[in-house]
């Protein structure tokens, strides 16, 4: 099927030259190009759902959470 597109000069000549390096033809490349567009994302069958991670820990006391240098500081200490 034919049809006329009004396409920006610049936007025209890089998909000319994508499709030279794919070796390719233009209407080729702008067909796989639209089919890609207009398909859109798959959509995943289930919902995501995060799961937690928990790790054991210690309590590191002795400074004001508020205080991010103290906070630094106590974190370097334990490496």
């Amino acid at each position: 099927m034919r049809t006329t597109l009004d396409l920006d000069s610049s936007l025209l000549e890089r998909a000319r030259r994508r499709a030279r390096e794919l070796g390719t033809t233009l209407t080729h490349y702008v067909e796989n190009a639209l089919a890609a567009a207009l398909a859109g994302r798959a959509r995943s069958p289930q919902r995501f759902r995060l799961r937690w991670k928990t790790h054991k820990g210690r309590f590191i006391g002795g400074f004001d959470l508020a205080d991010r240098n103290a906070l630094y500081d106590a974190m370097e200490k334990r490496r």
